[in-house]
């Protein structure tokens, strides 16, 4: 379920001047936005840049939500687009995720981006029409009215890497620290999401790039562990370091390594 951590990183698509330094950051994909870092006088500006971009890295955009009065003039203008994906904000119907699946490559990815209570009690729902799911978890924290903390959101991450196993997709993006001069953050709700079972983290400054990375990264002593986890003999039970070595605990030492980068 669980491969190499992914870190996608957020630029406005009315900044195409950025795109550039967004793909060179080290992170593993360019989220040209044109939802919520484009002022409503800027959309048109913010599609065309996006439709043109041509990166290195792949290349995903974040359309404005279903109901919004540019998401209709979005999908127009990404028809036929070479996209890796399109990420939509304030997912909550699966039809709508089928409809911008249409718009892609067969190749490409639709991300449906959970960010109100209705899209949390739709994510099983969701996971069968998405290529992945991805946590908004400031607009769901507002939504709820609750706190913007690990505590109050961990049932809602817990269900969201529920609904991706089930649905056999990849696993779940989290979402992003808004503190971007804090690396030390950055880097814990990195790690934070990966115990949780997350697949990776959304981002917006390519500062957040390593420390997310950082974050997702197990230490040298889990890599030590599941290495010889696997080198252990035998198919069945087998006993190493006083503990007992069996199937479920050489899957969790594959993923350990996959998130390793082998």
């Amino acid at each position: 379920m669980n491969g190499a951590p992914v870190v996608p990183l957020f630029v406005p698509g009315d900044r195409p001047e950025r795109f550039e330094k967004a793909a060179s950051s080290g992170a593993d994909a360019v989220i040209i936005d044109l939802e919520d870092a484009v002022a409503p006088e800027r959309k048109e500006a913010a599609r065309r840049a996006a439709v043109t971009a041509s990166l290195a890295l792949p290349v995903f955009v974040r359309v404005n939500a279903a109901g919004t009065p540019w998401h209709a003039e979005d999908l127009a203008a990404l028809s036929g687009a070479a996209l890796a994906g399109i990420i939509l904000p304030k997912a909550e119907d699966p039809a709508t995720l089928a409809t911008l699946r249409a718009l892609l490559p067969d190749e490409g990815v639709v991300v449906a981006l959970v960010e109100s209570a209705r899209g949390l009690a739709g994510a099983r729902e969701l996971a069968r029409a998405a290529g992945r799911l991805a946590f908004g978890s400031m607009d769901y924290a507002a939504d709820l009215g609750c706190a913007h903390t690990r505590e109050a959101l961990l049932t809602a991450r817990a269900e969201l890497v529920l609904a991706s196993r089930l649905g056999g997709l990849p696993a779940p993006l989290d979402g992003v620290t808004a503190a971007i001069g804090d690396e030390a953050l950055t880097e814990s709700d990195a790690r934070h999401a990966a115990e949780l079972g997350f697949g990776g983290k959304l981002l917006i400054h390519p500062r957040q790039v390593g420390p997310a990375l950082r974050g997702f990264a197990p230490g040298e002593e889990e890599v030590a562990w599941a290495r010889r986890v696997l080198a252990s003999e035998g198919d069945g039970a087998v006993k190493m370091d006083g503990a007992m070595i069996d199937a479920p605990v050489r899957m969790r030492a594959e993923r350990i390594l996959a998130r390793a980068g082998g």
